[in-house]
């Protein structure tokens, strides 16, 4: 079984109050995804035993995600998990393990793009098999791709803007596609060491070690925005309504962290106090921030395992699990 710690009467009545409005928090864990209803506490686990590294929706009807790593499983009309596809078999061996994903006009209208280690890109078909992206690993500038300690860098994070699709690599920069991924253009500094990127509201955001890039010109320029961080080193990036959600650091290791909010030009961060810790020993990480599109929810996870969620965009806070290995955070409405 999955263990969380049991909040008390007061904090889970507290987690309740503010969530009345919203359906449910997902989170994928090592052993399982777990599933928050404010309505009435944690649902039984999904895809129990198993590790969740990724979860996301498609058209909001099915959801997909990423289980021991290697598999992709979708859920049916009933919200039946099975897996539809694997990296078993692609070039890579062991070493090729699927990090994140997202529905797409660079996907199969009934498959999930599928972002990897090594820098690869796959598409999950209709027939339920994977394809390369072939675009991408033909790529400008792959060459000059690559991590800090010197290992092959990964596809990081995905997303979707009109008919623009953005794939972050770390380390390599956003890269564009407009032609439902035939071909990809790099849009932003390589070095800008970006972990993650989201779209919404006309403008693109690129979490990075130097602070929050923003481009409203579909990553044609962009500008970097730091004012009122403690520091500059940003692991991820949500919109949640008219505001914008941050999380930064000291650096990549156990540094200082915390959580920010600005509106949606970025021109100024508030420290996020209400209901949280002064700070937080380790990132929140890439896949472990999101919300709502129209501001009713947000989340995130922290590396010492605690689930936070908001009603207000971000202005108060409130605990609703702890104690979780927590991979990612998916909030649905």
């Amino acid at each position: 079984m999955v263990s969380v710690a049991v909040l008390s009467a007061s904090e889970a009545q507290g987690a309740r109050s503010i969530l009345t409005r919203v359906a449910t928090i997902l989170a994928g864990t090592t052993s399982g995804l777990l599933s928050f209803d404010p309505r009435g506490g944690q649902q039984p686990p999904q895809l129990e035993g198993r590790e969740v590294g990724a979860v996301a929706p498609a058209a909001w009807t099915r959801l997909w995600a990423i289980v021991d790593r290697r598999e992709i499983w979708r859920t049916d009309e009933d919200g039946r998990w099975s897996v539809v596809a694997s990296l078993d078999g692609e070039p890579g061996g062991e070493d090729l393990h699927a990090l994140c994903l997202a529905d797409t006009r660079a996907n199969h209208p009934d498959g999930i793009l599928v972002g990897a280690s090594r820098a690869r890109l796959f598409r999950v078909t209709e027939n339920q098999t994977v394809e390369p992206v072939e675009g991408f690993a033909s790529a400008p500038d792959r060459d000059r791709w690559y991590t800090p300690w010197g290992a092959p860098p990964d596809v990081r994070t995905i997303s979707e803007d009109g008919e623009s699709v953005f794939v972050n690599v770390h380390v390599g920069g956003v890269l564009r596609s407009r032609d439902e991924g035939q071909t990809w253009h790099p849009t932003i500094d390589i070095d800008a060491d970006v972990h993650r990127v989201v779209t919404g509201a006309g403008r693109v955001y690129a979490a990075g070690a130097y602070g929050l890039s923003m481009s409203r010109d579909a990553g044609e320029t962009w500008r970097v925005l730091t004012a009122g961080l403690h520091a500059t080193y940003c692991r991820s990036v949500a919109l949640c309504g008219t505001s914008v959600l941050l999380s930064a650091s000291s650096g990549p290791g156990r540094g200082r962290a915390a959580l920010y909010r600005s509106g949606l030009e970025a021109a100024a961060f508030e420290r996020c106090r209400d209901g949280l810790p002064e700070w937080f020993e380790g990132n929140i990480d890439s896949l472990c921030l999101d919300a709502l599109p129209d501001g009713s929810l947000a989340a995130f996870a922290t590396e010492a395992g605690d689930l936070y969620a908001s009603a207000d965009q971000g202005g108060s806070w409130t605990q609703v699990a702890a104690g979780l290995r927590i991979h990612c955070v998916l909030t649905l409405p």
